[in-house]
């Protein structure tokens, strides 16, 4: 059985409505799914509903990219995992993998890049002195983790027949 690798952050169950006509869980839930996770994450950095509501500030995602490993269908249970790959005075680089919870597949990845904003401002400002201390504490149990295979994946077809970069045959 896999080893679950990141901080788990959330879980659920594939709801019925998640399901599109292939009859598995449809893309925008995972990224549905993804976000929550990244809410629950700002939480434990006190990143809270009552910090956003405060006007203080809150995150906006700036970047994500999402792939898909294997397929989860309807009832399947779930698990996110977050790891921290950087963060600034502004910024978090985060990695998230979803897991079947039993059968412990990885299903999905999901890497983002988020911004903390100050919302009377409306522009990228610094995390609260809590938030940088709770990611330090955070990182401090993950020093020898290994970059994720999947981050900074960039998209490409090995031997295209037709690249824009190319502009005809790849042949």
């Amino acid at each position: 059985m896999t080893e679950l690798q990141g901080l788990s952050v959330t879980s659920g169950v594939v709801c019925p409505e998640w399901i599109d006509i292939n009859g598995h869980m449809n893309v925008a839930y995972y990224v549905l799914a993804f976000d929550k996770a990244v809410d629950d994450l700002w939480a434990q950095l006190g990143i809270t509903e009552d910090y956003i509501r405060s006007g203080a500030g809150t995150t906006f995602a700036v970047e994500c990219h999402v792939t898909y490993q294997r397929e989860l269908r309807k009832d399947d249970p779930y698990v996110v995992t977050s790891q921290i790959l950087a963060y600034d005075e502004k910024r978090i680089h985060q990695f998230q993998r979803m897991y079947h919870a039993t059968e412990r597949f990885l299903s999905a990845t999901a890497e983002w890049m988020n911004l903390h904003v100050d919302l009377g401002t409306r522009r990228v400002s610094r995390w609260p002195e809590f938030a940088l201390r709770a990611l330090e504490g955070l990182t401090a149990g993950q020093k020898d983790a290994a970059l994720p295979q999947e981050a900074g994946k960039k998209m490409n077809i090995a031997k295209p027949l037709y690249s824009v970069q190319m502009g005809n045959a790849g042949g």
